[in-house]
C-alpha cells in the first residue's frame, strides 16, 4: 500500500498526539532525545528506527531530526489529541 515521508526537526517537545488509522516509522538521522509512547520513554538518535503503532500516544523530546514514514499516506485528519 502507498506511504508517505517526511523529515522533521524536534527542538524541545512535541505535542502528544495519536493517529487512528496510520502507523508510523520514526527513524533518527541527528541529534539524540527520547520518543514517548504511551507513556514509555525510548531513546533515539541517529540509526534508531522506532514503529508506532495506531492507537499509540506518542510524542518526541529532544533537539534530533528524524525520518518519519506514515503507513497509510499521511492525513491531518487522522491526528487526534486528547
Amino acid at each position: 500500500s502507498p506511504a508517505s515521508s517526511l523529515v522533521t526537526d524536534i527542538k524541545g517537545v512535541s505535542q502528544t498526539h495519536y493517529h487512528k488509522k496510520l502507523a508510523e516509522l520514526y527513524y533518527g538521522r541527528e541529534g539524540t532525545g527520547h520518543m514517548e509512547l504511551d507513556g514509555q520513554r525510548i531513546a533515539i538518535k541517529p540509526g534508531t528506527a522506532i514503529q508506532i503503532r495506531p492507537g499509540c500516544r506518542h510524542r518526541a523530546v529532544g533537539r534530533l531530526k528524524v525520518l518519519i514514514v506514515a503507513l497509510p499516506v499521511f492525513a491531518q485528519a487522522d491526528e487526534w489529541v486528547d
